[in-house]
């Protein structure tokens, strides 16, 4: 018995997800697993520093590491990569694909020497440009955790390429596990460092180190298993060019979308230190079911986007498939956050060094922010069609307009108006919406999308969200102090879960009575919960019952 436990639990993490539905499962699982421990390293950090400048300033220092990650490794390697690799596996030629990754990662590595070098010389001077509002010892230590940080930077070149490798093998459940040990490895850090050898905030890029190390060590023997075997070599394959013209629209389009995030910690600055913990903490709370459901989702579909490219009718069916679950599962996400947000702030950052007033001002902040929730889950699928169909100049177009946008309203907002942080959060979900507008616009125009279709599936699941926040609102006003004590924890939680359960109740309710497909797929989960084989069938066969008839 429990051998056979043990064998099922093996299968589960070595195997192949080959429908999307399965894919999308194992990466929202893992990513549930992630997130939480994202939680919990979140409110270790409000417990032990509190919304403090030295916090804003460990947060501060991630930008410029960041920065150079995401926009050589993290998005451009990667989805440039994944099309490239994936046709290699799918024409049998699987060696050759691993010549490629092993150029791949010695070019890699070679930039990160480099950058590294670049980046612990002029730390400083990096430092004052990203966050000019930061006193002087405020810089000096934001620079110092920066060369921390960014020496923890080669383990996420390598497990990211790792990552995507394993994802083109159909692998989902050990890449998502690894992103939660990033997560473990900071949690560590704060308790054994921060708390325990009183290093301080140290101890939290110590943390990161730690998280790196676990994020690339963790895929290396399933990576194994499927015959890589790394050795260093320089010789410039075709595949590397095509990769890197591949790469330019999309490291273009990832500077664009990383010049706004800079631009909010410069923004941030001068407001202070601890207005950038507030900005930071509610846009966790609001990008969680972005990274839960939208990437999830967008990110199962992917490979079968890339696959399905040459066929239209095939390629629109997966793409509004998709697109609908995004919109089913992320609109009452963001009714939740909203009417719930002070709720909670208090459950996941409460703790005796954030204050009332930094509760409040994290809640309208998250308010603003969960306003694009939607928008930005799209965003990830949306983009992942272009990138499909070899398309990476208009992402990034569309990006720098929003972008654009983004800054110009912040600087009127917050430099010449002098306005609140949470407004800050409203330039980026006006941006983001309008993001999704042209994204939207130019791949219809590319492909001519079921716009009918789309346009009623999205009205019913709207009109499903408002009746489900009023639902949550009305036994918040009614319960709140006069039948439940939520100055304490436990009263604070039964509020919060009474009124998020009769929302969803009421939204799977209403769409159901809409006759909108997905709440047909929540509800066979529901009906037929424990048999695997049941539900999928079902599902298939309502996925069936959608296709597209062009």
């Amino acid at each position: 018995m429990v051998a056979s436990l043990v064998k099922r639990g093996i299968n589960a993490f070595v195997s192949k997800q080959t429908n999307i539905f399965t894919a999308a499962t194992f990466i929202i699982l893992t990513t549930i697993f992630s997130q939480i421990l994202g939680i919990l390293k979140y409110r270790l950090l409000v417990s032990l520093f509190g919304a403090s400048q030295e916090l804003g300033v460990f947060f501060a220092a991630f930008r410029i590491p960041d920065f150079i990650f995401q926009v050589v490794i993290a998005g451009a390697l990667s989805s440039s990569f994944i099309p490239i690799f994936a046709d290699f596996i799918s024409k049998n030629k699987k060696e050759e694909g691993f010549k490629f990754s092993s150029a791949l990662i010695t070019i890699g590595l070679l930039f990160y020497i480099f950058i590294s070098a670049i980046i612990i010389v002029f730390s400083y001077q990096l430092a004052s440009i990203v966050a000019p509002g930061f006193s002087e010892n405020e810089l000096r230590l934001m620079a110092n955790l920066m060369i921390i940080i960014q020496l923890s930077q080669v383990f996420f070149i390598l497990g990211t390429i790792f990552t995507a490798m394993l994802q083109s093998f159909q692998h989902f459940v050990i890449p998502g596990l690894a992103t939660a040990f990033y997560n473990f490895g900071i949690i560590l850090g704060l308790i054994i460092f921060s708390h325990f050898l009183g290093f301080g905030i140290y101890g939290a890029t110590i943390g990161v180190l730690i998280g790196s190390i676990l994020f690339f060590l963790i895929q290396i023997p399933l990576l194994f298993v499927t015959g890589f075997r790394f050795s260093p070599f320089l010789v410039f394959v075709p595949e590397i060019g095509k990769l890197f013209r591949l790469m330019v629209p999309r490291s273009l389009t990832l500077v664009v979308s990383q010049v706004a995030a800079t631009a909010n910690v410069f923004f941030a600055s001068f407001i202070s230190a601890r207005s950038l913990v507030i900005f930071d903490l509610a846009q966790t709370l609001a990008m969680a079911p972005v990274l839960l459901l939208g990437q999830s989702i967008a990110q199962a579909s992917f490979p079968a986007l890339s696959l399905k490219s040459s066929d239209r009718r095939e390629f629109l069916s997966i793409l509004t498939s998709s697109f609908n679950q995004i919109l089913y599962l992320t609109l009452p996400m963001s009714a939740l956050l909203i009417v719930l947000r002070i709720p909670l702030v208090r459950l996941f950052y409460g703790a005796s060094r954030f204050d009332w007033e930094a509760t409040v001002d994290t809640g309208l902040t998250l308010a603003y922010f969960s306003i694009s929730i939607t928008a930005n889950a799209l965003i990830a699928l949306l983009s992942r069609a272009f990138y499909a169909m070899k398309d990476s100049k208009t992402p990034m177009i569309v990006t720098l307009l929003s972008v654009a946008a983004n800054i110009l309203m912040s600087y009127y907002l917050i430099l010449i108006n002098s306005l609140p942080i949470y407004f800050l959060a409203f330039s980026f979900s006006a941006s983001s919406i309008l993001g999704v507008i042209l994204m939207s616009f130019f791949l219809n125009r590319k492909i001519s999308l079921p716009k009918i279709e789309i346009v009623f599936t999205a009205t019913k699941i709207f009109i499903s969200t408002i009746v489900m926040g009023v639902a949550i609102y009305i036994p918040i006003k009614l319960l709140d102090q006069l039948v439940i004590d939520t100055t304490r924890t436990i009263g604070l939680l039964i509020l919060t879960g009474i009124s998020a359960v009769l929302g969803l109740m009421s939204y799977v309710f209403f769409t159901w009575l809409f006759d909108i497909k997905e709440a047909y797929y929540v509800i066979a989960v529901i009906r037929k919960f424990g048999n695997k084989d049941k539900i999928l069938k079902q599902i298939d066969e309502l996925i069936a019952g959608t296709k597209l008839n062009t």
